[in-house]
């Protein structure tokens, strides 16, 4: 601790029987925390992009592998997915379709069976007029969904598709 005070002072505040962090020290976990409170709370009024940004790259301590960091990397992941599904729903209501385009396929790379994103991400590519790219993304989705589990795609899901089939 000594080291560190002298390399960087003023980042430990030593508070007697608790040593912190300085108020003055920016943590981005605390950003992240607030976007996802944010968007979970009122969606995605503000910079869709910035919220987009600081979300896709969110991790926790990298690297790490003690059971209580993998457990927070866990929720911090099913926050991150919950957010970015969200903000593609919402931005498609709004006929954004980038932007849900860019939450659609955030969501997918990290769940890329999540049924109701790909939905997302299939109308708004059809919504941008883009059939192929939309018939590319069901049929990506649908070839993984049989090979890791065996199943076929939902109903909702070949709707989306069926008059491009």
């Amino acid at each position: 601790m000594h080291l560190v005070s002298l390399q960087v002072p003023g980042l430990l505040v030593n508070g007697g029987a608790e040593l912190s962090l300085s108020d003055l020290v920016d943590v981005d976990l605390h950003r992240v925390r607030s976007c996802l409170r944010e968007i979970s709370q009122t969606g995605p009024n503000g910079n869709v992009a910035s919220y987009l940004n600081l979300l896709r790259d969110a991790e926790l301590l990298p690297g790490w592998y003690e059971d209580w960091v993998l457990f927070e990397q866990c929720r911090l992941r099913q926050e991150r997915l919950h957010a970015f599904h969200i903000i593609a729903r919402e931005t498609l209501a709004r006929c954004d379709y980038e932007a849900a385009l860019e939450a659609s396929e955030a969501a997918l790379e990290l769940e890329p069976l999540y049924e109701s994103v790909v939905g997302l991400l299939i109308q708004a590519q059809r919504q941008q007029g883009n059939n192929a790219a939309a018939l590319r993304a069901f049929e990506k989705y649908r070839a993984k969904l049989n090979d890791d589990m065996g199943l076929a795609p939902s109903e909702g899901i070949l709707q989306l598709v069926s008059d491009i089939l």
